[in-house]
């Protein structure tokens, strides 16, 4: 068979990072990237199961492309849905031959030596015990202008509606020497900006015993040539002060946390198994509005989980004017298999979760209006992330607090390189985004990008 590979993913910003790492794994085994389904042998799906709407997106494109199993093509699904599912896949998808869940990622190039010989159907299939994380040196860096670091795998949680317990296994941190020596490898390429990514990122436990998570932030911003770090995404159990207090105190550090609260009800919160109260989270999030800095906040919210109460709601409502978000990611609860929640009473009309998360989302429209206009004739440092006019004649850019900025640029300047940044005096606000003028020219990216840049360009991502 020929070694082409084509690679879908489906998800969250650590799938991506997966599908990045798996990439750079099949390239160093002689495999070739092709950007059409048509023209791979190796048809991968890096799948999600967080919500059931993404799992369903994963069985359709299966059942859409059997067609292409005549033509000598292999299918693996690998991923949440695969840890999830486990053999039953094949059962639904006869033609899938390689099954393997995040935790086999490493075990990825003996699985390759099988399908090469022949096998039918192989499993990677990882229980939630295993002490191992999937660091390679041969990650693909498609992000054109950012670089991801994952610095902890899996979940000790066991929220009640949650499956990424399941299905990525335990909590296991990397060495902070391990995710500094890439960090470093990152900014030799050229990158400008790092985000640590991690289930539970500020769950993280240094097996060498030198950084706690604050330390390990304040290190990579200490790299030559990194400008920005962030990280996503955080528990509020082990959200600690020195977090913030590292961000105000060194610049480098996104003046940004998500912290994702669920819900506002102490009463939700502990029968989602959440571990904490609506004060111990409200504490968190006064250190942040205490801080030296304007740091955003942002977070997630499910609407609808069972015995939810019109109270409990009112409290969620609530929870939103304290915390003034800069943004919600506001979800209808789903129940999904292997979680307590799935047995649970009281379920919510589904009519109900519809109005609710109208309610939430209309309350946040009318705070993040009135939170933004703090940024009103601010001058605002932007790294450049399209340098494609859009519609409106404008470039498009993200501020150190992870905020949309749409700028334009006098006439007759060149576009900026992607990756650069500028100063953006902000003259317009509207609910998701800011807009502006540049108010200096592009700082240049470095070279070493815009190398990266232009081979990141032969190949596109399909996203789910």
């Amino acid at each position: 068979m020929s070694r082409t590979f084509y690679i879908e993913t489906f998800g969250c910003q650590m799938n991506a990072h997966d599908s990045e790492k798996v990439v750079g794994t099949l390239l160093q085994e002689g495999y070739t990237q092709v950007i059409d389904e048509a023209d791979a042998s190796l048809i991968l799906y890096n799948t999600c199961s967080i919500r059931d709407k993404a799992e369903q997106k994963v069985f359709h494109r299966l059942d859409v492309y059997k067609r292409l199993q005549g033509e000598g093509k292999r299918f693996a699904v690998i991923g949440c849905v695969a840890q999830q599912e486990g053999t039953k896949i094949f059962d639904r998808a006869p033609h899938v031959t390689l099954v393997a869940g995040s935790s086999s990622y490493r075990n990825l190039p003996q699985m390759l030596d099988r399908l090469e010989a022949g096998e039918k159907r192989i499993t990677g299939l990882d229980d939630r015990d295993t002490d191992e994380t999937f660091d390679t040196e041969f990650t693909a860096r498609n992000n054109p202008h950012r670089g991801y670091i994952t610095i902890i795998e899996g979940c000790d949680k066991f929220c009640a509606y949650c499956v990424v317990p399941y299905t990525r296994g335990k909590e296991r941190s990397r060495t902070s020497a391990s995710v500094l020596a890439e960090a470093q490898r990152i900014a030799q390429m050229g990158y400008t900006e790092i985000q640590l990514l991690g289930q539970n990122v500020n769950s993280y436990v240094d097996p060498s015993g030198k950084r706690n998570f604050a330390d390990l932030l304040s290190a990579v911003g200490e790299v030559p040539g990194i400008q920005r770090v962030r990280f996503t995404t955080s528990h509020p159990r082990q959200f600690t002060k020195d977090i913030v207090d590292a961000i105000a105190e060194r610049p480098v550090l996104c003046d940004h946390i998500h912290l994702p609260v669920q819900s506002g009800s102490s009463n939700v919160l502990k029968a989602m198994q959440r571990e904490y109260t609506r004060e111990w989270y409200l504490e968190r999030i006064a250190w942040i509005q205490a801080a030296k800095r304007d740091i955003s906040i942002t977070t997630d919210i499910i609407v609808g989980f069972p015995g939810e109460t019109d109270k409990d709601f009112e409290d969620t409502i609530t929870l939103l004017d304290a915390a003034k978000y800069d943004s919600v990611f506001g979800f209808k609860y789903s129940p999904r298999p292997n979680t307590p929640a799935i047995h649970m009473h009281d379920a919510i009309p589904e009519e109900v979760k519809v109005e609710r998360l109208a309610i939430l989302n209309a309350r946040q429209r009318e705070i993040q209006r009135e939170h933004y206009a703090r940024h009103m004739d601010e001058l605002v440092e932007v790294m450049v992330e399209s340098n494609t006019l859009n519609p409106r004649g404008q470039f498009t850019g993200r501020s150190s607090q992870n905020k949309t900025v749409n700028f334009t640029m006098e006439p007759g300047i060149e576009p900026p390189p992607m990756g650069s940044y500028l100063d953006v005096r902000i003259d317009k606000i509207f609910p998701s985004s800011l807009a502006g003028f540049a108010a200096s020219r592009p700082k240049a990216a470095s070279p070493a990008l815009l190398a990266q840049q232009a081979l990141n360009a032969r190949f596109t991502s399909a996203a789910g």
